[in-house]
């Protein structure tokens, strides 16, 4: 293994969303890092699993812990790690005999990450929810769309994955930082209403301050600025725009052919409305490819809004490799360090795939899985 985490060993319960998402980031960053699969199969089924990239870089075992000897061999290989991470509703571990209390005594080095929607306690802690529930309940998603209609659910970006994953990976490598001063690990409670909520510090903030106000569609970051939204072009397709600062939007103005002296105090909400309406009938005019010819030569913060296809066969992402190549792109490991980079280590696997070798790896005597594999307990091919 090589990466900034090359050594670190963690145990992954099978998980949807963020849970797995957490785990591939910390295998992209060298952990060997391996999942505790059902062994009836992935937890979702559709589509091809040798395509699920969020199961990159590491290796599975497919485990019975409804059977006493499955929820043992998984005590046993927690004993082993330096990390947990499990993404079932509260309680659940517990019942297992794997909570933390159980696997994590007061001097233990272990890092149990804990990822939920509503958090580890409270009301709502015992209620299935998901990425536009949780973000719903933040307020979050009051922000988003058009006045005239609901608001649309931003994918599951906000709550699963920004809100979610990566708060739980921030947590995790904190808890390790610490580790190497104290020598002791901590649990990690990592709730997607709290990620989702801390993202909006600064919306918050501006609320605070009177500069952004409840009405959606009306704010600066919505759409409710003029230069700050997505408009569409001739052939149905959309330029987006993001023209914030003054020399940005008389860049801007200018590449649309208009005179930036009739469009003064650009941060003046009473012209958004009236300017956008005229700006829409200027993007109507060309075709994106030809919008984006036209403001080429202008640094205005004007760019086409590509489709993910379009987007892994950009010149600007193929020349940083933001994308793998091939008939099935993904996005590589993000961020990069200069002397201890992330890579995909290995691509996605059924359950159970690369299992024997990660046991030994992990300092599991065969004679304490072979038997549990001619039982049926274990899958580890």
């Amino acid at each position: 293994m090589s990466g900034p985490l090359a050594g670190i060993r963690v145990v992954e319960f099978a998980g949807l969303g963020p849970t797995p998402f957490a785990a591939m980031m910390l295998a992209d960053m060298g952990a060997d890092v391996i999942r505790l699969d059902r062994p009836g199969g992935p937890l979702m089924s559709a589509g091809d699993g040798r395509l699920a990239f969020l199961n990159r870089s590491r290796a599975s075992v497919a485990v019975d812990l409804k059977s006493e000897q499955g929820r043992d061999f998984a005590r046993g290989l927690i004993e082993r790690a330096d990390i947990v991470i499990e993404g079932f509703r509260p309680g659940v571990m517990e019942r297992l005999g794997l909570g933390p209390e159980v696997v994590a005594g007061p001097d233990t080095r272990l890092i149990y990450g804990r990822m939920t929607g509503w958090g580890q306690q409270g009301p709502l802690a015992d209620k299935a929810g998901h990425d536009i529930n949780y973000i719903a309940m933040t307020g979050a998603l009051h922000m988003v769309g058009p006045a005239d209609r609901p608001p649309p659910p931003p994918l599951n970006l906000f709550g699963d994955y920004g809100g979610g994953a990566l708060f739980l990976v921030t947590g995790i490598l904190a808890a390790l930082v610490e580790r190497g001063r104290s020598g002791r690990g901590q649990v990690v409670d990592a709730a997607m209403v709290d990620g989702a909520a801390s993202l909006l510090t600064e919306l918050f903030a501006w609320r605070a301050m009177g500069f952004w106000t409840d009405e959606r569609g009306a704010n600066l970051l919505d759409g409710g600025a003029y230069f700050y939204r997505c408009y569409a072009t001739s052939d149905g397709r959309y330029m987006a725009i993001g023209a914030i600062e003054p020399q940005f939007h008389a860049a801007f103005i200018t590449g649309l052919g208009l005179d930036p002296a009739d469009f003064p105090d650009h941060m003046d909400r009473r012209q958004w409305h009236d300017r956008a309406l005229r700006i829409e009938a200027v993007f109507r005019t060309r075709t994106r490819a030809e919008w984006v010819e036209t403001f080429e030569p202008h640094d205005a913060c004007v760019t086409p809004v590509l489709t993910p296809a379009e987007a892994a066969e950009h010149p600007a992402n193929t020349d940083r490799r933001v994308f793998t190549a091939g008939d099935a792109p993904q996005p590589v490991p993000a961020p990069r360090l200069s002397r201890t980079g992330s890579r995909i280590a290995s691509p996605p696997g059924l359950p159970g795939e690369g299992g024997r070798a990660a046991l030994i790896r992990f300092g599991v005597p065969t004679a304490a899985f072979e038997p549990l594999i001619g039982q049926g307990i274990l899958r580890a091919e």
